[in-house]
């Protein structure tokens, strides 16, 4: 709540705006209460013909012109300042996700990203586009009015003290109740989403293995939830007007008869007092209804602003890493240090107690037995999770002085699927190096990776567009693509997750000859899948779960290491696994 008073806060100007609107409605009430009031007075009382009341009646017309012309741009005003709330919550969000993207992506559904960023900052607009205006108009048109009632009738405004308190009373009841229930609402609204869109990206998966059955009825689990709570909001804001509408009636009755016993048994009070209070009293309850209503709607925008609150708290915050980035005719060494990672569950698999020396343009091999940790331990190399102990050291100093972009800059990471964006296969190529790579470069890429024949004999050529993720490319053409994306960065850290897995010979051949090219320049670190790959490499990293348990080149692992000795012996057809 605070968080959203203090956005409000910053446009005074708009708040200034809508004060003014406020006591330019209430005037307009006012003037019109007593305008209608004078003309059915002169009319039937004072027997007044229809040409003396003609000005009357014009002042009127003015009068509900201009009422109506306030309460419009009190309205816009309101929807002005949400919107400008509103970009600001998601340039907030999109600068979260988007300052650390990979640590971000791991965490949580992207479904539930979309969520927060879309319906929960949607939520928020009715704050500001109903309740403040509304806070403004209750907070001075009811004491306008109730002091021109005070002025008219002392009784009629007694009546109204000791019921109108009944209002804000019952909405500080409700309105905490709202807040709860919405930020339950929310929760399910984003757990739904993101169920959602994660089963629809996997839709071929599940159909594959048989679960689009079972993952329906999640589904159906997860949108029944929402409906629930969707409708437990509902259910309040129901009885929120029922009970609003119940104490404004039952206020107005009494107001009513208070006048109609002076006016009939004491008869002494006029018709025109009289029936001036008939007509201020609803617009006096009329300003407290709408009040009660934009605050219901309000405290259901105040859990979502908590909501927001928790994910922006809950932010990755970005590791500073410098200013120098890693770009360099030299790769620089990498230490790491009594390294370990989990996955924050207790019993979940944890890398242990690594210890690794990089050099200058060595070229590692990473093996294991499926589930040892090798790809992990890439990940971690590649900084796209954070150690749980242990540190990394690169060219002597800590990794973290240098910025993740800079750290990013002079690195690529190929991995067995990588992502191919919708567009074209320039455009795709282009990724890897900046906005500004010319077409001769992004052919030149290609042509180191051994895509430039295929490329060509298309009919649009580099222009040929792809589907989202790759659509209508195979395995090969994709990694092919993934490595151009590298020629065309020139990093001076390379890492591979096993880039050649299902791949056939004649594909392979060309990518081995692609990644050996882009050996002469760089550090290569391998998650190592075949023989040919092991044995050509400086260090062999041999891994046994999430432990290095032996480290050297292939014959020194030969003579020293039984399990490595076995993992070799049982290949077949180059594979070791």
């Amino acid at each position: 709540m605070n968080g959203l008073q203090d956005m409000a806060k910053k446009q005074k100007g708009k708040l200034t705006s809508l004060g003014i609107f406020a006591l330019l409605s209430g005037t307009s009430i006012i003037g019109q209460s007593f305008l209608f009031v004078t003309i059915v007075d002169r009319i039937f009382i004072k027997d007044d013909t229809f040409s003396e009341i003609i000005p009357l009646l014009i002042g009127l017309l003015a009068v509900l012109f201009a009422r109506t012309l306030f309460n419009y741009l009190s309205g816009r005003t309101g929807i002005r300042m949400a919107s400008k709330v509103k970009s600001e919550l998601r340039n907030l969000l999109l600068h979260k996700f988007s300052t650390n993207p990979l640590q971000s992506s791991i965490q949580g559904q992207s479904g539930q990203k979309v969520s927060v960023m879309m319906d929960v900052v949607d939520e928020v607009d009715s704050y500001f586009s109903s309740y403040i205006p509304q806070v403004f108009q209750a907070s001075i048109i009811p004491l306008m009015i109730l002091i021109v009632i005070f002025t008219e009738h002392v009784a009629t405004g007694v009546i109204i003290l000791i019921t109108a308190p009944f209002i804000p009373i019952f909405m500080m009841v409700i309105g905490f109740k709202t807040k709860d229930k919405s930020e339950e609402q929310l929760d399910k609204m984003a757990a739904f989403s993101g169920k959602f869109l994660d089963t629809l990206q996997g839709l071929t998966t599940l159909k594959l293995f048989g679960q689009s059955a079972v993952q329906k009825e999640i589904i159906r689990k997860s949108s029944l939830r929402f409906r629930e709570a969707t409708m437990d909001v509902l259910k309040i804001a129901f009885q929120n007007s029922l009970a609003l509408e119940f104490i404004s009636m039952l206020s107005i009755g009494l107001v009513a008869l208070e006048v109609a016993i002076r006016m009939v048994i004491f008869q002494d009070l006029s018709f025109y007092t009289g029936f001036l209070m008939l007509v201020l009293a609803p617009e006096f309850y009329t300003k407290l209804k709408e009040l009660g209503s934009a605050f219901h709607t309000g405290r259901g925008s105040m859990g979502a602003a908590k909501k927001l609150e928790n994910e922006l708290a809950n932010s990755v915050k970005p590791v500073e890493w410098g200013k120098k980035g890693l770009r360099s005719t030299t790769p620089p060494s990498i230490e790491i240090r009594e390294a370990e990672f989990n996955y924050g569950e207790s019993d979940a698999f944890a890398l242990k107690n690594i210890h690794v020396s990089i050099d200058p343009f060595e070229q590692i091999a990473i093996v294991g037995r499926t589930g040892s940790g090798k790809t992990t331990l890439l990940h971690v190399i590649a900084g796209l999770v954070s150690l749980s102990k242990g540190e990394i050291l690169v060219n002597g100093k800590p990794r973290k002085i240098y910025s993740e972009k800079d750290w990013f800059g002079g690195l690529s990471y190929i991995s067995q699927s990588p992502y191919l964006f919708s567009g074209s296969i320039a455009e795709n190529i282009a990724i890897g190096g900046n906005t500004n790579a010319s077409k001769e470069d992004i052919v030149g890429a290609a042509q180191k990776a051994g895509i430039s024949k295929l490329v060509k004999s298309l009919n649009d050529g580099f222009d040929t567009p792809i589907g989202e993720a790759g659509r209508g490319l195979s395995g090969g053409e994709k990694q092919r693509i993934a490595i151009a994306r590298t020629f065309l960065k020139s990093p001076s850290i390379i890492l591979f997750d096993e880039p050649t897995t299902g791949l056939d010979l004649q594909t392979e051949r060309i990518l081995q000859s692609s990644m050996k090219e882009l050996s002469k320049n760089s550090t290569v670190i391998t998650v190592a899948h075949r023989l040919h790959t092991i044995k050509n490499a400086d260090q062999i990293l041999f891994m046994d779960n999430g432990e290095i348990i032996a480290s050297g080149t292939h014959n020194e692992l030969l003579k020293s290491t039984e399990a490595y000795r076995d993992m070799v012996s049982v290949q077949q057809g180059g594979a070791l696994e």
